[in-house]
């Protein structure tokens, strides 16, 4: 309730610094029936409120994070990040666009200054969003689509930071300003905890009931299936129709890979309808399927 007031505040405030700055005989808004203020400049006026403003968000974001569970010390701020997206100079937003449009390749950590922009970004609310658009046009997709009948539609599914979650390990790892630690991180993996992303169970649920086949194909290897399978089914996740790791000591890219268990699939006489994951080598290299799906992820980087 308090964030809907201060929301509200915030409207009113844009649209009296609207009506400030035309004169009297152009705009014609209800407003304008308030009456001038007698003796503060519109500008002392403006600066005033939003100082108010400010202390009714500030207030609101803290009762909202009191009643929230967090896996991290983050208070959620409004947008992805507020002013932590220029901390220390760096345009953290920006950085964060250059990821996921594939601008920005084979970087091996966060920058150290957008630790918290980070964190914000995946615990306040806008990665959610962000994963909720993107699951949003998989399902048109999907329900527009003309099936065969003969059961041989798949759709392929990553699995780390798009089916399940790691960021109850990278929050408590410097949300990506550390190195990897492959030994560090596989211990979390063998504890089967990794939390369900749901805006990807929703497509994959979706899918299912429209006939599409999931399978799994992830980076995670042989030696991890059965705490896999596990981790899967306790966040709620059955019917995929099978599950793709890499083998033990397999050099190769993660594209290469990737693409070479799709292309399998599509010599065995499936047709790959979509393809969804986090990383764009999840999605590139052919056969990459009909049409791809790209989720966020700013934590990691894998070419």
């Amino acid at each position: 309730m308090a964030m809907a007031m201060a929301t509200a505040k915030l409207v009113l405030l844009m649209v009296l610094v609207a009506g400030s700055s035309c004169g009297g005989s152009a705009w014609r808004g209800p407003l304008s029936l308030l009456r001038t203020l007698p003796t503060t400049t519109a500008a002392q006026s403006v600066e005033a409120a939003a100082e108010r403003l400010k202390e009714d968000l500030s207030s609101a974001a803290s009762s909202a994070s009191a009643s929230s569970s967090l896996i991290h010390a983050l208070r959620p701020l409004m947008g992805s990040a507020g002013d932590l997206g220029l901390r220390a100079g760096v345009p953290c937003d920006s950085w964060r666009l250059a990821v996921e449009t594939y601008n920005k390749r084979d970087w091996t950590t966060v920058p150290g200054s957008c630790e918290g922009y980070v964190g914000h970004y995946m615990l306040g609310g806008h990665y959610r969003r962000d994963s909720r658009v993107v699951v949003d046009e998989a399902i048109a997709y999907a329900e527009g689509l003309k099936l065969a009948g003969n059961g041989k539609e798949v759709w392929v599914f990553d699995i780390d930071e798009t089916s399940l979650s790691n960021l109850p390990y990278y929050a408590t790892h410097g949300f990506g300003t550390k190195p990897y630690n492959a030994t560090s991180f596989n211990e979390y993996v063998l504890e089967g905890s990794a939390p369900v992303l749901p805006e990807s169970q929703r497509l994959f649920k979706k899918l299912i009931s429209l006939g599409i086949k999931p399978v799994f194909l992830t980076g995670r290897t042989e030696d991890q299936r059965a705490i896999t399978v596990t981790n899967l089914r306790r966040q709620g996740y059955s019917g995929w129709m099978d599950l793709l790791l890499k083998p033990v000591g397999l050099k190769a890219t993660a594209i290469a890979y990737k693409s070479g268990e799709r292309q399998k699939l599509q010599d065995a006489g499936y047709v790959i309808v979509g393809n969804i994951g986090d990383q764009w080598s999840d999605i590139l290299g052919a056969p990459e399927g009909a049409r791809t799906f790209k989720l966020p992820d700013p934590l990691y980087y894998i070419g």
